[in-house]
């Protein structure tokens, strides 16, 4: 049956997450790794999932990810969770990555990626969302 809802009320659970990068993250190029890109959009996605459904979420799967630019040592990445899809158990959120050069101001859609979490219980075990999720 899922959680209904209209589209409003979706576009209310939306995340914004700010990270630097330093060189540490990035690979010999100066740029970030695509793994630490990938974690970091895991986070926004988990974030933004759990402030929707008030539960325990893991990470099912990540169903798509394109890297679109580099991000480059010591830009600023801005992450953006968006509620796209919801289940009986699962949130399928879309995570948009921009970088940002802190002296230009200059922002660019460096990597686009859909995620799906699940409620789970204390075994782990996937739970239903609550229809009063939304209230």
């Amino acid at each position: 049956m899922g959680i209904r809802m209209n589209s409003n009320q979706i576009d209310q659970f939306e995340t914004s997450l700010i990270e630097m990068v330093f060189p540490n993250q990035t690979n010999h190029y100066g740029t970030l790794f695509g793994g630490h890109a990938l974690e970091l959009m895991d986070k926004a996605a988990f974030i933004t999932a759990s402030r929707f459904a008030r539960k325990p979420m893991v990470t099912a799967c990540s169903e798509r990810v394109d890297f679109k630019a580099p991000v480059k040592n010591g830009h600023l990445v801005e992450l953006i969770g968006r509620i796209l899809k919801i289940g009986n158990s699962s949130v399928t959120v879309s995570v948009d990555m921009y970088a940002e050069n802190l002296l230009s101001g200059e922002r660019l859609l460096c990597a686009q990626g859909r995620f799906v979490l699940v409620a789970v219980d204390k075994c782990n075990k996937p739970v239903h969302l609550e229809q009063n999720v939304c209230q």
